[in-house]
């Protein structure tokens, strides 16, 4: 029998072997609210399927077919919520009748498919650029238990190909059009691989979907329930404050009106009036209240993740990365290689791979990325400036 620390043994090996080719931000959506809507589907389809879904009250005289007809049929075509100081209405006057229920469940699943969607167009589109940002977050995550040797070998493999993506997407066409193009790549007007932002554009665009998609599934709940579901959570809170009932608001009633007609021989037409109990809106009450709020808590997290990656498009943002991580391995200081710094950022480097080594870090271990881009450095600036003389080989040792 497994104990409890195989099991979270098993499931932290589970995790970590998921990819890992973005960001908490985005795992909160594609992960853990995909994955807590599947949850919520599978509970609400058990209780919907298993057991009475709806109960009527109806008259004395119905016999056991009858109120079984008179469930169905209730279930089926709908109910309206009516509160108790009101009298029932006129049968032919239009009324609004609560017609999601039925639907929950499904509605569910999309959603949880819904918040996948980005994760998918990213992988699709950013698989065709050369670089494996899954491979190499694997890589020096797992680097950490290899012996001295093997870690080296791996640290060399990753910046190689660091170095093969860094060089393979530059323009090497000259003239005043590839100058044009490169001022206009600067500003985001062009996009693509040889201009060194199209993994960032796309990145940035995914994340745009995920903003989107959090905040539009208010208002498709909204939709879908036919309430003002985006300020539910505010309302509840408000009854709450003033010690109201919160769970009286008619958005989930448990208790509902039927009407139906039946024809008996002779071509006579009964009207009937049922009271009806929604066991299953007991349950939609308490879920669809803490979506309301995770969905919130989603959109805010979500944005405030899309802003913090835009501002890797400007330049001071993308040079203190750098210098930042060059510092911690005394590699760098203040007023030293600044012509060189700058080739090395925004000519070699450039936002895609300052994007790909910003990515890892958010992945793994800091001190290991900064020993990538020190790595890096020393070869791009062994390139440029020569190779390092003795003095300087024995500082970096």
């Amino acid at each position: 029998m497994l104990n409890l620390v195989d099991i979270l043994s098993g499931a932290n090996g589970f995790w970590k072997g998921l990819r890992s080719d973005d960001d908490f931000y985005d795992r909160l959506s594609h992960r853990y609210t995909a994955l807590i809507f599947m949850v919520f589907a599978v509970l609400l389809s058990t209780k919907q399927y298993v057991g009475d879904a709806i109960v009527c009250w109806v008259p004395g005289h119905f016999s056991g077919s009858y109120t079984k007809y008179a469930d169905n049929y209730c279930w089926i075509k709908n109910t309206y919520y009516m509160p108790f100081q009101e009298r029932i209405p006129d049968p032919d006057l239009p009324r609004a009748h609560i017609n999601y229920y039925q639907w929950v469940t499904i509605v569910l699943l999309l959603q949880s498919l819904l918040f996948y969607v980005p994760t998918i167009f990213w992988r699709l589109m950013s698989g065709s650029t050369g670089i494996d940002a899954h491979l190499m977050v694997q890589s020096l995550n797992t680097q950490a238990n290899l012996n001295p040797e093997n870690r080296k070998g791996v640290m060399k493999f990753l910046v190689r190909h660091m170095e093969r993506y860094c060089n393979s997407s530059r323009d090497y066409q000259k003239g005043v059009w590839s100058n044009v193009r490169q001022g206009c790549a600067k500003y985001c007007l062009a996009i693509g691989k040889r201009y060194g932002n199209y993994l960032i554009t796309l990145f940035l665009f995914c994340k745009f979907l995920y903003v989107t998609n959090a905040i539009l599934q208010l208002f498709l709940l909204n939709a879908f329930l036919g309430t003002a579901y985006h300020v539910y959570g505010f309302d509840v809170i408000y009854d709450l404050i003033n010690n109201h009932d919160w769970t009286s608001s008619g958005r989930f009633p448990r208790v509902t009106l039927c009407d139906f007609k039946i024809r008996q021989l002779g071509g006579n037409i009964h009207r009937h009036t049922v009271q009806c109990v929604l066991p299953i809106n007991l349950f939609n009450e308490k879920v669809y209240i803490f979506i309301w709020f995770w969905l919130v808590f989603v959109s805010a997290a979500t944005v405030f993740g899309f802003l913090t990656w835009m501002s890797m498009l400007f330049k001071n943002e993308q040079k203190h990365f750098i210098r930042k991580n060059l510092k911690l391995m005394d590699r760098l200081k203040d007023g030293d290689h600044k012509e060189t710094l700058k080739r090395f950022i925004y000519d070699y480097l450039r936002k895609d791979g300052i994007f790909v080594l910003k990515l890892i870090g958010r992945n793994c271990n800091d001190v290991i990325v900064a020993e990538m881009i020190a790595t890096l450095w020393d070869h791009f600036k062994a390139k440029v400036e020569g190779p390092l003389n003795e003095d300087e080989r024995e500082e970096k040792v």
